[in-house]
């Protein structure tokens, strides 16, 4: 049987999405997402912890990320967890642990975002299926 590899963030971005072209011509973009939880402690104060998430974007939707998102947005990410690893200049061995989205929705206008400039069009916000297909050995250029 197989296992279930689901993530599904509903968070702000902490900075504005980056975007690069990898060697077989494939647009990627790295979204850094924040979401927050908050609860009342036991002393009575309220508290708030902030997760990071690195979100990986493939193809058309990584160029509609770069061209309608920006810092303080808030965005609905669907997607599947991947673990990469590497070697740093000293052979230490890294790992990185990201989201690779199939889904990007863009929520509200972010922060600072003028009234009424939220993108509504369809094709924006639209699930565009399954990832595209990539080499994936292909280096992430992050």
């Amino acid at each position: 049987m197989s296992g279930v590899n689901k993530v599904i963030l509903v968070g702000r971005l902490g900075a504005n999405p980056e975007i690069k072209t990898v060697g077989s011509g494939q647009s990627v973009a790295r979204l850094n997402i924040a979401t927050s939880e908050n609860w009342v402690g036991k002393d009575g104060q309220k508290q708030e912890r902030t997760e990071w998430h690195r979100v990986v974007v493939w193809g058309r939707q990584a160029e509609n990320c770069a061209k309608h998102l920006s810092k303080g947005r808030q965005v609905y990410v669907e997607g599947r967890l991947q673990t990469r690893q590497w070697e740093d200049p000293q052979g230490n061995k890294r790992y990185s642990t990201e989201i690779v989205a199939n889904t990007v929705q863009f929520l509200g206008a972010g922060a600072g975002a003028e009234r009424g400039s939220q993108a509504g069009s369809d094709d924006i916000n639209a699930d565009f299926g399954p990832e595209p297909s990539f080499d994936a050995a292909e280096e992430i250029p992050f």
